[in-house]
């Protein structure tokens, strides 16, 4: 492919020019340009459009090369620079604002999130909880197999359609009582034999230079199945919150996806605010 193909088409840049100005413009024809090549998705991959065009731009804000608080141009301005349609622009920002990377602000735009590192071992495990709470932490193993990953895994995870993940499946109890199910997805190639995880998943992780340094988590309140109820011994449709987690490597590798069920009684969520 000549040179000539790979830059941006002059009807997208006079879309640029008058969506954002002259001077984002002499911005892209400089240093910027390299930032916008590098996001084009190939129309040859097996990978859907919208999922290369969020993974490249989730690697390029991890590496820094879109600043925190950063402007995005419009779907319609990304759509023209990269030459893809204003859906796929669309759902690839919506994957990002979901994992956190992009917020959108009414009326103003969508920008890059400002980056708050936080140590996770700041963070409170499942056992320290339940030790602090005065409960003897313990857990049970369901299932641990090796399956075709589903199309949520290879979105958060990173994957290709055709991979296989890990997935364990345990219930985690206090003083002998089932108070959650957690269900935790791995790429395979990262845990190839599941039965060689012990009580610790992230001692496991650990040992083999896979630690979890970051995580993003969504809480809801959901009502239990008829089977996490029977696991849990407790009433179907009884309250649940349902914890769903994505854990980062160092290198900023969503490794893990976890969906973890939680009797309400026994797990609370304290967040602090500061003016």
């Amino acid at each position: 492919m000549s040179a000539a193909s790979h830059s941006i088409p002059v009807a997208a840049l006079l879309v640029l020019e008058s969506a954002l100005g002259p001077h984002f413009l002499r911005t892209m024809n400089t240093t910027s340009e390299d930032r916008w090549r590098d996001l084009r998705p190939d129309p040859d991959s097996d990978t859907p459009l919208y999922l290369q065009l969020a993974r490249k731009l989730g690697n390029a804000i991890h590496d820094n090369r879109w600043n925190a608080g950063e402007a995005l141009p419009s779907e319609r301005v990304l759509s023209e620079a990269l030459g893809v349609s204003r859906i796929t622009s669309r759902k690839a920002i919506a994957l990002l604002v979901e994992q956190g990377l992009i917020r959108r602000t009414q009326g103003a735009g969508s920008f890059i999130t400002p980056r708050y590192e936080d140590p996770l071992s700041r963070l409170s495990s499942f056992s320290e909880m339940l030790r602090r709470r005065g409960f003897t932490p313990g857990s049970k193993w369901l299932s641990r197999v090796i399956e075709p990953a589903n199309r949520d895994e290879v979105i958060q995870l990173g994957l290709s359609p055709a991979a296989a993940v890990t997935r364990l499946r345990r219930l985690r109890t206090a003083d002998g009582i089932v108070m959650a199910v957690e269900n935790s997805t791995f790429p395979a190639a990262l845990i190839p034999d599941p039965l060689a995880v012990g009580d610790s998943l992230y001692s496991f992780l650990e040992q083999r230079n896979l630690s979890i340094v970051r995580a993003l988590q969504h809480f809801r309140a959901v009502n239990a199945s008829d089977e996490i109820a029977a696991q849990m011994g407790i009433a179907p449709h009884d309250a649940l919150l349902l914890i769903t987690r994505v854990g980062y490597t160092a290198d900023q590798r969503p490794i893990e996806l976890t969906d973890t069920y939680c009797r309400n009684d026994y797990y609370d969520f304290v967040a602090e605010l500061r003016k």
